[in-house]
């Protein structure tokens, strides 16, 4: 015991969640190898780079689809999970952080291998460590963006010379989009003070003098996508929000002239350029699933893929037309895919050994909340009737939403007989910009209203039992299940919270500047500007109202949910005396990419829903 250092109780790790076939088939579900889709070089696409846990850690992998072999590139404690191939696929790059921090530098090795003794080198050794803030590696020229506690830098390497700064802002910024021909760099920043609604910049990459500048005011973001991919093309593809929504903007910078292209769907879209530069891969995101699209840029014609039946994740298109994209829905594991130009839709690749094992699908459930329908997924479980346990699992982000996704977590509580409900509440992307900015100005006390009302209606349904409902959340969601207990303290049997904000003013202080620039944009100003907004969307503010037992996963090495504010939460409910609480710690970041420490997450959490319950 450390002297004056408060000891915590550790949350036991169950051996076993189950005693028949249930067990092996949760365990399954994580260990089983997946991937990532394979990213390709752009001028040598059978060279590929992808993702997998095949090794029981995520590590980088490459492919060589000549030969069909496929070789681990790292080999870390903590895992690696940012890679990426320049375009003559001679080299893989890939970022060197310690113990998933995230704070480091991009490094790189030879595609065929290095010597067994030989370390991978920096890939850009001018360039200080920080936070990555975008990479785009051209065939001469390379952009790279690093952020720390003085703000960000957008590096340009131009051929074999050292990298210079040609941009720099105490705000946030990022490298946004290199033109094919590399005379042009679009950087997305918010030196207006508003990272939430950026704006867009191009500057000249032969000396880094401006180009073209363009903004939509305040609220209105513009995000920089891609260049079309043809040599002296000026056309820039962004997404904008003039209209309640993310749509696709194209904007010619050389002629400063643009194009709104208006499609006739529902929900928001995001889009890539096909390699003739002549058509768009559109995704069309609404109601939580996500479907591919192909459209026309002189015609205007928009046609939907035939694409596999689930939710597209990753896709793009491969130099003969076709395209290559991941699918998977929440009964269904994830499958890497090709869509051929003659329409044959099959298996592209898969990484070694068994499949994960399926599970239920999810049930869409619509609720009137205060602030308008709350869109919720639900997940019962085969064998239970009545009312039954519930975990409301909330998502991270808050940008972010739940979707018809396979996840073995939701898989995992299903199998314990809990009835899952994801809540896509204000905050959530998906459902347009007014929707996810509802939360700015009051944060977290704005979401738990929508939980709120979609907790209301299942237990008005019967289908969950009010006395047996559990609030669980990594992240942000890791923060709204604190702030639930605190301030919804009748609703909630327990509370789980992985990584979570646990008190604001002192994760503030701490986390990394991005996040810093978020919480600006988010509150409307720092704590130090508006004090009373951060005390009231800070769980600690409310830990006195605390009733009922609390769990806390949390990562030493974390930058976005630092150690020592979940520490002074601890404490608060140590100080207290009469509330049962646990704490899960492991050696890693934001989360872990070692599969044993998930699976001793999941079987922790569960663990401790069960023992509060009964």
């Amino acid at each position: 015991m450390i002297p004056g250092v408060t000891e915590h109780p550790v949350a036991p790790v169950p051996h076993r969640l189950f005693d028949d076939e249930r067990e092996e088939r949760w365990r399954a579900r994580f260990t089983a190898p997946r991937m990532s889709r394979p990213a390709w070089a752009r001028d040598a696409p059978d060279r590929c780079v992808y993702t997998s846990n095949a090794s029981g850690t995520t590590e980088v992998y490459v492919w060589d689809r000549v030969t069909d072999q496929h070789r681990r590139i790292t080999d870390r404690r903590s895992g690696t999970h940012i890679a990426t191939l320049p375009p003559d696929g001679a080299t893989v790059w890939w970022f060197a952080d310690t113990d998933g921090d995230e704070f480091g530098h991009w490094v790189r090795e030879p595609f065929a291998g290095r010597r067994a003794t030989a370390a991978p080198e920096p890939a850009l050794p001018a360039v200080e460590d920080g936070y990555p803030a975008g990479l785009e590696i051209g065939r001469s020229v390379v952009a790279a963006g690093t952020s720390t506690d003085d703000g960000t830098k957008i590096w340009l390497r131009r051929g074999d010379g050292p990298a210079e700064v040609v941009y720099q802002h105490a705000e946030d910024a990022g490298v946004g989009a290199l033109s094919d021909d590399e005379t042009l760099l679009a950087i997305s920043h918010s030196e207006h003070g508003d990272s939430r609604h950026p704006a867009v910049r191009v500057v000249r990459v032969s000396d880094g003098g401006l180009v073209a500048e363009k903004s939509d005011g305040p609220g209105k973001g513009l995000t920089p996508l891609t260049f079309a991919p043809i040599r002296g093309d000026g056309r820039l593809l962004l997404l904008h929000e003039r209209h309640g929504r993310e749509e696709l903007l194209l904007w010619d910078v050389l002629a400063d002239t643009e194009r709104e292209i208006t499609l006739d769907l529902p929900g928001e879209v995001y889009a890539d350029f096909h390699p003739d530069g002549r058509n768009l891969l559109v995704w069309h995101t609404a109601a939580a699933r996500t479907r591919l699209y192909r459209y026309a840029l002189d015609s205007a014609e928009l046609a939907e893929l035939p694409v596999a039946p689930g939710c597209v994740g990753s896709a793009e298109v491969r130099p003969d037309g076709t395209v290559e994209y991941t699918c998977s829905s929440a009964a269904e594991p994830s499958t890497v895919r090709a869509l051929h130009p003659d329409g044959t839709d099959r298996v592209l690749v898969a990484p070694p050994g068994a499949r994960a094992p399926g599970s239920v699908p999810v049930e869409d459930l619509w609720v009137e909340g205060p602030g308008g329908r709350v869109h919720a997924l639900v997940a019962r479980p085969t064998h239970v009737d009545g009312p039954a346990p519930a975990v409301f699992a909330l998502h991270g982000g808050p940008h972010a939403a739940d979707e018809d996704r396979f996840s073995a977590g939701r898989a995992a509580w299903v199998d314990a007989g809990f009835v899952v409900v994801e809540v896509n509440y204000r905050g959530s992307t998906g459902y347009g910009s007014v929707w996810r900015d509802a939360i700015e100005g009051r944060p977290g006390l704005t979401e738990l209203e929508d939980v709120a009302a979609v907790y209301d209606r299942c237990v008005a349904d019967g289908l969950v039992d009010r006395g047996r409902c559990v609030v669980e959340g990594w992240s942000w969601g890791g923060y709204l299940a604190l702030l639930a207990l605190g301030t919804q303290p009748d609703r909630w049997a327990a509370g789980i919270a992985g990584v979570p904000v646990a008190d604001y003013l002192a994760a503030y202080a701490d986390e990394m500047e991005q996040l810093r620039a978020f919480d600006r944009a988010l509150f409307g100003g720092s704590p130090a500007e508006r004090p009373e907004a951060y005390r009231d969307a800070s769980p600690l503010t409310y830990v006195d109202r605390v009733r009922v037992p609390v769990l806390v996963l949390a990562g030493e090495n974390d930058p976005r949910c630092p150690i020592r504010q979940v520490n002074n939460y601890l404490d608060a409910l140590a100080a207290r005396g009469d509330v049962r609480y646990e704490v899960s710690r492991f050696d890693a970041g934001h989360g872990s990419l070692v599969v044993d420490e998930t699976l001793r997450h999941v079987a922790t959490e569960i663990g401790f829903a069960r023992r509060a319950l009964a």
